[in-house]
């Protein structure tokens, strides 16, 4: 039965999660399983032969040859180091080499394709002038080419398969073969076709195969999975691709498995099919290590690509995005110790991972006179900030709600220990600030029977102070309450006399009222306040219909002035 507007290089209804990735077949499915005709002449109009040339040096035979995903890693990326090598090329660069046909003696009639690790190439078997065609060129007119660093010795080759081949089947897994069979040149008009691969990438290729027929796989090893995805790239199989994801996806996570995925080379990183696998590993890591102050050690050895992942996270759990700051700075240097290099992987990677809105004032000033920020970048960076301190609440929520899913949030605050607080300071008539510090309904929950939430710190006369917030026991009646006090960091002997004022919005006016006065002469780590800063009972305070939370936001304000 024909199924219409299907997708013929993905159809991912068979991809479909109401059946399990070893069916070939279920609800939704729109391909039928063909692997009965795999490598079967009767239902075959071409033959495929299979070239297979030694690894390079200290190369593995693939998952078969990895006791581990970090064998398989080690293995893949000294591979690629020594094609590198071997090339004397940038492989970024070989995507537009072209190569010499190397006459074999029965391919008179048959084209020949070499594949490196990173590219198909195409040969036409005819004559020693023949040039070869990449993935990207079938179908389009090709240019000579004195380069061979793609060259294969011929005479290497270590043993030849032959398998039979139904080209409708491959052309509908694959635009690389239905450009190949369907473009109208030669080699499109031959039976056989030879591939050239390292012994290393046999099996992936062969069980590629099968999965082009039958639609699943039989392996379900983790290095072997790696290997089918690297070949399904190549082969721009986006089916099988989706397939090994899903499987790779479903098997426990490590960190090694993690960063291992977002190692990937950049091809299949950005293939779509991949993009569920690469999720779960960024999350996986984001989640191992929401709390970083536990694991400093652990996340400063990570790779770029793990710290991206990390503090790309709005559930981060640090004192505040100062520390963030502090610890990407501190990850630069460690990583790139040469200036030039740093300045660049902030402006391009790491800078983006910084909520600068979200820094105090105090550290923002410290970014502009920073050295491992280009100047330019700093001076953008610090000035967007303020103004969205300048915002209205309502208008830094939007601007919030307008990042929705990006993968950089700067305007999205995090999960914060210390609550962000907005300042005003004068130093005129007398030295004065105005703190404002802002509760959600959930983060005062939480605070109940005898929890405690501060604020950042913020700075008067040069003494830093915080507030801090508390669910707490009111002492003459003994039930729970809200509390509010203000406390000086600097421990010491140093003493510093403040006229202090709490204040809080409330319904029906929504304007700023005082709630209590005082005045003390701090000592460093002291700390004053109001246990029962309402007057009233936890559950009051808590109430759907306290007057205190306007549209869930409860609005707090703490006016310091320094004695005279």
């Amino acid at each position: 039965m024909r199924v219409p507007n299907v997708d013929l290089f993905d159809p991912r209804t068979i991809m479909d999660s109401d059946f399990s990735p070893g069916e070939t077949s279920g609800p939704g499915s729109v391909d039928s399983d063909f692997g009965f005709a795999f490598n079967d002449s009767n239902f075959s109009d071409r033959v495929l032969r299979i070239e297979i040339m030694p690894d390079l040096p200290e190369t593995k035979a693939g998952g078969d040859g990895c006791s581990s995903i970090a064998d398989w890693a080690r293995n893949r990326k000294r591979r690629r180091e020594d094609i590198k090598k071997e090339n004397g090329a940038d492989v970024i660069g070989q995507r537009e080499e072209q190569t010499l046909n190397c006459n074999m003696p029965d391919t008179e009639d048959g084209v020949t394709y070499e594949n490196q690790d990173e590219e198909v190439v195409a040969m036409i078997e005819e004559s020693p002038t023949d040039v070869g065609l990449t993935s990207n060129q079938i179908g389009n007119d090709a240019t000579p080419s004195n380069d061979s660093s793609w060259n294969m010795d011929c005479s290497s080759v270590l043993r030849v398969k032959t398998i039979h081949i139904s080209s409708p089947i491959l052309a509908a897994k694959s635009p690389f073969f239905y450009k190949l069979f369907s473009n109208g040149m030669r080699e499109s008009e031959q039976r056989h076709v030879t591939l050239r691969i390292h012994a290393s990438e046999e099996t992936a290729l062969m069980d590629l195969l099968s999965f082009m027929y039958s639609n699943t796989l039989s392996t379900t090893i983790p290095t072997a999975l790696l290997d089918v995805l690297m070949a399904a790239d190549k082969f721009e199989v986006a089916s099988c691709m989706r397939y090994c994801s899903r499987l790779l996806r479903n098997l426990p996570m490590t960190c090694e498995s993690a960063l291992l995925y977002l190692d990937l080379p950049s091809s299949v990183l950005l293939a779509e099919a991949v993009q569920p696998l690469t999720d779960a590993a960024k999350q996986f890591l984001a989640d191992r290590y929401k709390d970083v102050t536990k694991f400093q050690e652990e996340v400063l050895n990570l790779p770029l690509a793990g710290i991206e992942a990390v503090f790309s996270s709005d559930d981060l759990q640090v004192a505040s995005e100062d520390a963030v700051y502090d610890f990407v700075l501190k990850w630069a240097r460690t990583h790139h110790p040469k200036l030039e290099e740093r300045r660049d992987v902030l402006a391009t990677r790491l800078g983006r991972l910084i909520r600068f809105p979200y820094m105090t004032c105090r550290k923002l000033k410290k970014v502009l006179t920073c050295n491992d920020f280009d100047p330019e970048l700093a001076s953008k960076v610090v000035l967007e900030a303020l103004f969205f301190k300048a915002e209205t609440p309502y208008r830094q929520r939007a601007l919030a709600a307008e990042e929705g899913n990006a993968p950089y949030r700067r305007f999205v605050e995090r999960a914060y220990k210390y609550r962000p607080v907005k300042v005003v300071e004068f130093e005129m008539p007398r030295q004065q600030c105005v703190v404002y510090l802002d509760l959600k309904r959930e983060e005062c929950a939480h605070l109940f029977p005898a929890g405690r939430v501060y604020s950042q710190a913020f700075h008067l006369g040069g003494q830093g102070f915080f507030l801090s917030a508390h669910c707490n026991m009111d002492q003459q009646s003994s039930f729970h309450c809200f509390g509010l006090f203000l406390g000086m960091q600097e421990k010491g002997s140093v003493t510093f006399a403040v006229d202090y004022e709490f204040a809080a919005r409330s319904k029906p006016a929504e304007d700023y009222v005082s709630k209590y006065k005082g005045n003390y002469t701090f000592t460093g780590g002291k700390a004053v306040g109001y246990r029962n800063l309402f007057g009233i009972p936890w559950t009051a305070f808590m109430a759907d219909d306290s007057i205190y939370f306007i549209n869930g936001i409860l609005h707090l304000r703490a006016e310091l002035t320094i004695r005279q």
